[in-house]
């Protein structure tokens, strides 16, 4: 392929409905909920110290990664979100009102940052309080090669790049879990041309073999998750360990994420806040 887009989507605190699991009777409830200035100080602490390093730092920078959110986001953070991408070209923030319908806000987000003269797009979706490693996007065009017969013959293809860390965040600070998951949802891409009618916010990535034929690879880390207090659900799905588990997890998590686990634990610690009440929670 002589030209490919990799284009993502992350969303920090939407408005909208649907599309999540914690559910409000109203738009009125739901923009309480969202917007609460707790809340948002939280979520706001994950992304800037979890989600954000690893893109600012990637090795290969050809990617779009569309940040989306309402209008009315409050002060000071869609202020924020515009300082990031006035200093990261690659970061694009996309301001949209309340819908209800929530596959369809995303990809009003998403359209009109498609590339149409590519020939084949890799979709991912990526949640504010994740990170996938600094070599993602280089090591994702690299394994191209291993997808590109799927997606030849299909049309769409998947890579699911299954080996990572769980940092479960409570009241007594984080644990560090080296686990494997399948079609966990971040460092998951999806290939469709470009003139395909679904992005990725259109399959459900725990159910991707309904959509799709693909590639699992576990060859290093390549994506962190964080379970924590305001979770949509914290559900981990089916996991396993590592056949050998790091050595040293916080000089693995500066290296490969950016991320500085000492002062997660710290900030867990003292924010005191326990595991989500979702059933699932962490498991």
């Amino acid at each position: 392929m002589k030209r490919v887009q990799f284009l993502g989507l992350c969303r920090f605190s939407y408005l909208g409905g649907r599309g999540f699991q914690v559910e409000h009777d109203t738009i009125e409830q739901r923009r309480a909920f969202l917007y609460d200035p707790a809340r948002l100080a939280r979520r706001w602490f994950w992304f800037q110290n979890v989600a954000l390093p690893s893109w600012q730092a990637q090795t290969d920078p050809d990617f779009t990664l569309v940040v989306m959110t309402g209008p009315d986001l409050p002060e000071p953070y869609l202020s924020r979100l515009r300082d990031i991408a006035a200093v990261t070209p690659q970061i694009r923030v996309e301001l949209v009102p309340p819908m209800d319908r929530h596959r369809a806000a995303c990809n009003r987000a998403t359209r009109p940052h498609v590339d149409a003269t590519a020939d084949a797009i890799g979709y991912f979706k990526h949640d504010d309080d994740d990170a996938v490693s600094v070599d993602f996007i280089a090591t994702a065009r690299r394994d191209l090669r291993l997808v590109r017969p799927i997606f030849n013959r299909d049309g769409r293809a998947s890579c699911d790049y299954m080996k990572g860390v769980i940092l479960k965040a409570t009241e007594s600070g984080v644990s560090a879990l080296p686990r494997h998951v399948h079609n966990t949802g971040v460092a998951l891409l999806t290939w469709v041309r470009p003139d395909a009618a679904e992005s990725a916010i259109d399959f459900e990535h725990w159910r991707m073999g309904n959509y799709m034929n693909g590639v699992a690879l576990h060859d290093r880390a390549m994506f962190v998750r964080v379970v924590h207090h305001d979770n949509d659900s914290g559900a981990l799905g089916p996991n396993y360990p590592w056949a050998q588990p790091p050595g040293d997890m916080a000089g693995l998590l500066r290296r490969r994420f950016r991320i500085d686990l000492p002062a997660l634990d710290a900030a867990a610690r003292q924010a005191a806040l326990p595991g989500a009440a979702r059933p699932n929670w962490g498991r």
